[in-house]
């Protein structure tokens, strides 16, 4: 099977996940494509994976002229596959473009990741291409329901869940009391930590009233990660000071050891590498009620609205309080992270959709 997979300027998940498609497809005996930014390749390495690559630039913004060359270097770049697989909203109008009026067009595969949160001019762009995504692919995949919902009210003829899963947990490349001494405060403090970029999407600034507030145990509220909120972040924790340190990038696995519980206050999230991290690691997850968090956490967390720092703050304080509520969400999400499908699961997953369709114009 002839497959090109089209992505847009990424730096984190989205690249991840379709270079575990590559190597899937690739190693079961597809013939790969990937068209996207030159970037994408250098820090994915999709042509080491067993790809071609095709250079097309799809910024992550709409602009006509650089739109409609993206448009022809797609064109050219799905001619003669059997499925082009997009992913991303941007990407797969783009490719919807691209192949419409092809006497022998290719399956078309989106895969949404985020959910559109723009509002202003840049939401009406983005809703104009939910519509284009919408009624041109042959199938839609989603990381959560609710942009499920969204895509079959704008028209979307088949829809389905998108199987995005997390790499394995690597192992700690420090031991607890290393990761410790890096932590102010006393030993034995409990450490309540985020793992998320320092954005708006992210939802800090509820984790922040939330850390204001007053809990016996006096735990540390840990961000782990980096971003344009940092400075203004910093800046609120030492005016308020806050129980809250900004540790910076840091590797998961080291942080997940010492952490009593997760804290998930996203504003929307799909399927979170943070979350799947959690789960494989058997910490308590306590996170916002958005996107695919619920599906994926199950029974295994605590779920709170979004942007409710004092239901949040009950949560934590009644984690903190309950050691057998603690190790009950432990349990749980170590069970959880076992069941959660892994990078073979994905391929397949993928393989399934492009053999069910067939190709509108052969």
């Amino acid at each position: 099977m002839n497959i090109v997979l089209v992505l847009g300027t990424s730096a984190g998940g989205v690249g991840r996940h379709v270079r575990t498609l590559v190597a899937g497809l690739a190693g079961a005996g597809h013939q790969v494509v990937v068209a996207g930014p030159a970037a994408t390749d250098e820090a994915f390495g999709f042509t080491e994976a067993g790809a071609g690559f095709a250079e097309v630039p799809i910024s992550d913004r709409p602009h006509p002229v650089n739109d409609l060359r993206s448009v022809a270097g797609l064109r050219s770049a799905a001619r003669g596959a059997r499925t082009v697989h997009a992913h991303g909203l941007r990407a797969g109008a783009l490719a919807a473009l691209a192949l419409a009026g092809a006497r022998r067009r290719p399956a078309l595969v989106v895969t949404l990741h985020n959910a559109v949160t723009a509002g202003g001019a840049i939401g009406a762009i983005y809703r104009v291409l939910e519509r284009i995504v919408a009624r041109r692919a042959d199938h839609v995949l989603v990381v959560s329901p609710d942009i499920g919902e969204r895509m079959r009210a704008r028209g979307a003829r088949r829809v389905g869940p998108a199987v995005v899963p997390a790499p394995p947990l690597e192992d700690p490349a420090r031991t607890p009391d290393e990761v410790r001494r890096e932590l102010p405060g006393r030993k034995g403090r409990p450490v309540l930590l985020t793992v998320a970029r320092l954005a708006q999407q992210k939802g800090l600034e509820t984790l922040l009233d939330a850390a204001a507030r007053p809990y016996e145990s006096d735990p540390l509220f840990v961000i782990a990660g980096d971003g344009p909120l940092r400075a203004e972040l910093q800046a609120r924790i030492d005016a308020e000071r806050l129980p809250v340190f900004l540790y910076g990038w840091a590797s998961p696995p080291d942080l997940l050891q010492v952490a009593t519980a997760v804290l998930v206050p996203s504003r929307w999230e799909g399927q979170p590498l943070s979350v799947q991290e959690a789960l494989k690691a058997g910490r308590p997850v306590i996170a916002t009620r958005v996107g695919g968090i619920p599906d994926m956490v199950g029974d295994a967390a605590l779920l709170v609205p979004p942007g409710d720092a004092v239901a949040l703050s009950r949560e934590i304080g009644r984690l903190l309080g309950d050691p057998a509520l603690a190790a009950r969400l432990a349990g749980a999400s170590a069970r959880r992270g076992a069941d959660l499908p892994d990078e073979a699961a994905a391929v397949r997953a993928v393989i399934g959709v492009y053999s069910g369709l067939e190709p509108p114009g052969r």
